[in-house]
């Protein structure tokens, strides 16, 4: 290669063990593809660089998802099948899309299933290695079958049962097979998808104007009408006037 290329990936604190018991085994992997990897136990990083005996341009990526992967409990066996030809790999993190704690480890068992089976049917139907740790979820196999993992995963969390999806992929395997169907269009043999919780509209709240609870106004009496329009002070002028010329004229 004519220019170098490095990459440093983080590690938690607790795969130091794991990391020194089989730093042997990643060693050398990644001197068969010409990888140079250092390890940084205090900082929790460890580096990787292409050297001048690295043949393949696509190892020091490949390398870099492996650690990723390996960094997020994945065991060493199922992190090197990056390396593989048509093997890819996705990490999701999970932690981002609920806030709520006890929703989001509601939502993640879920997605485990009772004894981790609905986490097994769906290795099954998309041939793919999948591991739940924490917030994150590590996805390796082809595409296709990571895409639709991916997508499991993802409506997991928002709330979309995992049930509905393996049905789904029941479906389109059964499909797959009956080659009548290849050129058919698939999406009325499908379950449809939906969220587990309904949300219901809000009723108006309807206020009785005739009961209250309070005691109607009280009308205005003929004098108040009068204070009000001028005139009672108007007549309280005449009488006065009257009442003076009266005694004038006595």
């Amino acid at each position: 290669l004519l220019e170098e290329s490095s990459f440093k990936v983080l590690f938690p604190h607790y795969r130091e063990k794991y990391l020194t018991d089989n730093w042997k085994k990643i060693q050398d992997k990644m001197d068969s593809y010409g990888i140079n990897i250092e390890v940084d136990y205090k900082n929790g990083n460890i580096s990787l660089k292409t050297t001048d005996k690295t043949w393949d341009p696509v190892a020091i990526l490949n390398a870099r998802d492996a650690i990723k992967l390996v960094a997020r409990s994945v065991p060493i066996e199922q992190a090197f099948r990056v390396f593989e030809e048509g093997t890819e790999s996705n990490i999701i993190i999970i932690g981002k899309h609920i806030r709520n704690q006890e929703r989001f480890n509601k939502r993640r068992q879920r997605l485990l299933g009772p004894g981790g089976s609905t986490l097994k049917a769906l290795e099954l139907l998309t041939q793919c290695y999948i591991l739940v740790q924490g917030h994150t979820v590590s996805i390796i196999g082809n595409i296709c079958g990571i895409n639709d993992a991916s997508k499991v995963v993802v409506d997991c969390m928002n709330n979309i049962h995992p049930v509905y999806h393996i049905k789904r992929l029941m479906v389109k395997r059964d499909l797959m097979k009956n080659p009548a169907m290849a050129n058919e269009d698939w999406d009325r043999y499908l379950p449809k998808v939906v969220k587990a919780t309904k949300h219901t509209e809000k009723k108006k709240k309807v206020h009785n104007e005739r009961n209250r609870g309070l005691p109607d106004y009280p009308q205005d009496t003929e004098v108040e009408k009068q204070i009000e329009s001028g005139e009672y002070f108007l007549k309280k002028k005449n009488s006065n006037k009257k009442k003076a010329k009266n005694i004038a004229e006595k």
